[in-house]
């Protein structure tokens, strides 16, 4: 059946669940039952050592393998609107852009130090059995041995750790393992936020500008009926007042400042340091 797909780009702990499950909450719109489905985005590449992979990696038989995943969603959930948020994706617009040429792209961003505070706890996060099972359901067969391998290293790191973090998690940087290095992990999300943002930006500026709509996270979850009747008239998603207001009704803004709140007056001293050139260009620096 015949279906628009929508890319949902956003560095973690953006938002971007958020307005997926808010899309898809509509009839006609629907996503995998899963969290994030990189591991269909990297077969084909599964061993290239980071998520930013250039466009010629989209080869025709990726393009014929991630088009399918996209089929098998519409016609499994009778879907116009096929939504998908994996924010590793952030890394590499053009290669996704190569492989699903007819995309449109909802681009969501916030404040970087506020994603940090959040992003290092799931650095921290211990073992999610059902959120994981969850995943395993998308991971393709043959790429299977080599992701339960690196899962389970990941976790053991995690044991001896000092600062008791994941050995991997988030979208994976080129020359990853120097940042993780040289760097703090608070360090290392704010460069994660900043690469994902500045490179999503720089692809999305490439692309016809009506296949591009930028969401600025605080406005969205402090005037949500308006964002989001805005974000679905330029998908074309033909919705009631009422039913936009009850979508929304889940929304908070409660979350604003709180990733900031959760770090010393130091520690954002260094990341705006750090990054300060990416909040500025966005405003999230007085």
């Amino acid at each position: 059946m015949p279906f628009s797909p929508v890319i949902i780009v956003g560095a973690p702990r953006s938002g971007t669940n958020m307005l997926r499950d808010v899309l898809c909450s509509f009839e006609g719109v629907s996503t995998w039952p899963c969290d994030e489905i990189n591991y269909l985005w990297r077969h084909g590449n599964v061993r290239y050592p980071s998520d930013e992979l250039p466009a010629e990696r989209a080869t025709p038989a990726v393009q014929a393998y991630m088009q399918k995943q996209f089929a098998w969603v519409a016609q499994r959930y009778q879907a116009q609107t096929v939504v998908e948020k994996t924010c590793a994706n952030s890394l590499r617009v053009p290669f996704v852009a190569r492989t699903v040429p007819d995309a449109r792209y909802v681009f969501i961003h916030r404040d970087g130090i506020d994603t940090t505070g959040s992003a290092k706890l799931r650095w921290q996060a211990e073992l999610d059995i059902p959120y994981l099972m969850q995943k395993v359901r998308f991971v393709p067969l043959t790429d299977l041995p080599y992701y339960g391998a690196r899962y389970l290293w990941s976790h053991v790191y995690r044991l001896f750790s000092r600062e008791k973090r994941l050995a991997f998690w988030g979208p994976a940087l080129d020359g990853m393992p120097e940042i993780l290095e040289r760097h703090s992990l608070n360090e290392v999300c704010a460069l994660q936020w900043q690469r994902c943002v500045e490179k999503a930006e720089a692809a999305l500026a490439e692309l016809p500008q009506e296949r591009v709509i930028r969401v600025r996270y605080e406005t969205f979850v402090r005037n949500p009926q308006a964002e989001l009747a805005r974000v679905l008239d330029f998908l074309g998603i033909q919705a009631a007042p009422e039913r936009i207001e009850e979508a929304v009704a889940g929304v908070s803004s409660r979350s604003i400042g709180k990733g900031r709140a959760s770090l010393e007056d130091a520690d954002i001293h260094r990341l705006e340091a750090l990054v300060g050139e990416t909040l500025d260009r966005y405003g999230y620096r007085d």
